[in-house]
């Protein structure tokens, strides 16, 4: 029974698949670890560096809730020569996840309707139910990609907001500029919010990544540098948009988070000058060497971005396909049931070393021929 004094909304959702396996895999002793999100490549060094002087010279008190200028004004220069809109400004927020929040905060009153693209991470849904909107999920299956027709047909007097994310979590599909460019004139077409969560941008294997903000002047940008810069741990992200959306936001932060930790904000800064294309084409080798290896026995849409695969299950369902590969082999990956309404799938993230990958699909082939 749950506790008397507890909030209503903490009933409308269950705690994170993901992190159920991510505790799973602490106990194991040597597990095949795919399953977490999480760069294997540790910060680059002059920006480990760039943090530890920042620490050394006591910038450790409070930040401007908006941000240090050393770094907001360095990614307000670089994101207005990207799309040079007069009204667009930008804040530092405490990660992505962070940002998210009090985009849907700011923009969700209780009822409102949010489209949401499935599969899709875990997040949106739960975030969307805390702040009292409600989730129609637009079906991506099978190829994950987005169809603007269905799309359109999903939005009612009630919709507020389209969520959309590319290079995409949990199946590596990235859209198409003419995609992108559809959705962002059908958000600006029917007065609906967008919000891009961008924190994949950087690896795009395939092609140019392609932001709907530069069809739409009205889209919300969620970035970070958790993935790009391998610096999860650090929790530093942040937002742009339009000006009237972006000031509630920080209002907002001054009540919640209060600001993004002090001195990252200043290795942040360094990290913009840090090259990270050798770990990008890492990545993209990683991709092709998982793909090659279940190319014979899984159903799989080749992931263009992010680093993360989302197979079909050869049998069962992807929870008892799962179940499986935990007893059987200590694989950790993650059911599809977690970003989705089918359990026909799972997630596989490549974010590993090369011989963890290699161990992996090697008990995927014993997995898809048992």
């Amino acid at each position: 029974m749950p506790h008397p004094w507890l909030a209503d909304r903490t009933r409308l959702f269950d705690a994170s698949g993901i992190r159920k396996v991510f505790d799973l895999g602490a106990k194991l002793a040597d597990p095949i670890n795919l399953s977490i999100g999480q760069p294997d490549f540790d910060v680059p060094a002059e920006v480990r560096q760039a943090a530890i002087d920042a620490i050394q010279s006591r910038k450790n008190g409070y930040a401007l809730t908006q941000g240090m200028p050393v770094l907001r004004e360095k990614l307000q220069a670089a994101v207005q020569r990207e799309f040079g809109h007069a009204d667009r400004e930008l804040f530092i927020t405490s990660g992505t996840s962070g940002g998210l929040m009090l985009a849907l905060l700011v923009l969700l009153n209780p009822g409102d309707e949010v489209l949401v693209f499935d599969p899709y991470f875990v997040m949106y849904e739960a975030l969307v139910k805390v702040v009292g909107g409600t989730v129609v999920l637009v079906d991506t299956y099978p190829d994950f990609q987005i169809d603007l027709d269905r799309t359109a047909d999903a939005i009612t007097p009630r919709t507020k907001l389209i969520l959309f994310n590319s290079p995409a979590n949990p199946t590596g599909a990235v859209a198409g500029e003419a995609t992108v460019r559809g959705l962002a004139e059908l958000a600006e077409k029917r007065n609906v919010a967008l919000l891009s969560d961008e924190i994949y941008r950087a690896f795009c294997y395939d092609g140019e990544f392609v932001s709907p903000a530069k069809f739409n002047r009205q889209t919300l940008v969620i970035d970070g540098f958790s993935k790009s810069h391998g610096m999860p741990g650090w929790r530093l992200g942040f937002a742009h948009g339009p000006a009237a959306i972006v000031r509630e936001m920080i209002k907002l932060q001054q009540y919640s988070f209060v600001c993004a930790p002090h001195p990252f904000q200043w290795a942040g800064a360094a990290a913009l000058d840090v090259d990270v294309s050798p770990q990008i084409e890492a990545y993209r080798r990683k991709r092709d060497l998982l793909v090659a290896g279940l190319a014979d026995d899984y159903e799989l849409v080749v992931p263009r971005g992010a680093f993360y695969a989302f197979p079909k299950a050869p049998w069962g369902t992807g929870t008892e396909f799962v179940q499986k590969a935990i007893e059987e082999h200590q694989l950790l990956i993650i059911p599809g049931n977690v970003f989705s309404r089918r359990d026909t799938h799972f997630r596989i993230s490549y974010a590993a070393p090369d011989g963890m990958i290699e161990r992996g699909i090697e008990a995927f082939k014993k997995l898809a021929r048992r």
